[in-house]
């Protein structure tokens, strides 16, 4: 049973260390730089005209 764990625990590492190296590798630089300005894209959730979000009366 300490085999199969141990498989599994190495299985495991390579396929986090595989995803770091994909998330980090040049290729992904263009899409990492556009998702890092996405929060920023976003309209604003708290609006100042009273209107629109409509009547709760």
């Amino acid at each position: 049973m300490a085999i199969v764990n141990g498989i599994a625990t190495i299985i495991a590492m390579l396929t986090f260390l595989g995803i770091v190296w994909w998330a980090y590798s040049r290729g992904r630089a263009d899409a990492n730089r556009e998702a890092s300005l996405l929060p920023f894209a976003m309209p604003d959730e708290r609006s100042t005209d009273k209107n629109a979000g409509g009547s709760h009366e």
